[in-house]
């Protein structure tokens, strides 16, 4: 029996992972859709690693609520462990969603951290995705 969040688009490929990527997850807690977490570690075929994971990572998945704290402060931190080439999905609530983040924030945020934005899609029945990456350096 399907629950109400499986079913087309709610697979890790949607929201940007592959298979045998290292995803680093930050501000797990209650509210997570546990749907969206199992189809990525079954689209990287491992267990995401939690915030005390020391090695390198391909990916930093973020689950972020408006009263979290700094979205910069975390966004860097998350950034620490990250492979060159690696990037960030920041998973926020959706609009009329509780603890949901005005989208010019996330944009500003990531901006402060030196990222930007390559896109926002609904992950979920409650959260949007939001890939962040480091602009391409010039050569």
């Amino acid at each position: 029996m399907n629950s109400p969040h499986t079913g087309p688009g709610t697979d890790g490929a949607r929201v940007g992972f592959s298979a045998g990527q290292v995803v680093q997850e930050f501000g797990y807690d209650s509210d997570v859709d546990d749907d969206l977490r199992f189809s990525i570690e079954d689209t990287i075929g491992s267990e995401l690693e939690d915030e005390a994971y020391g090695d390198v990572a391909d990916a930093a998945l973020i689950w972020w609520r408006e009263d979290d704290g700094d979205l910069v402060d975390a966004l860097v931190d998350a950034l620490t462990n990250l492979d060159d080439g690696g990037f960030i999905v920041l998973l926020t609530p959706k609009s009329g969603r509780p603890g949901e983040i005005e989208m010019s924030e996330v944009e500003e945020a990531a901006s402060t951290a030196g990222l930007h934005s390559s896109g926002v899609i609904n992950a979920c029945e409650d959260w949007l995705a939001t890939k962040l990456v480091a602009p391409k350096s010039r050569r």
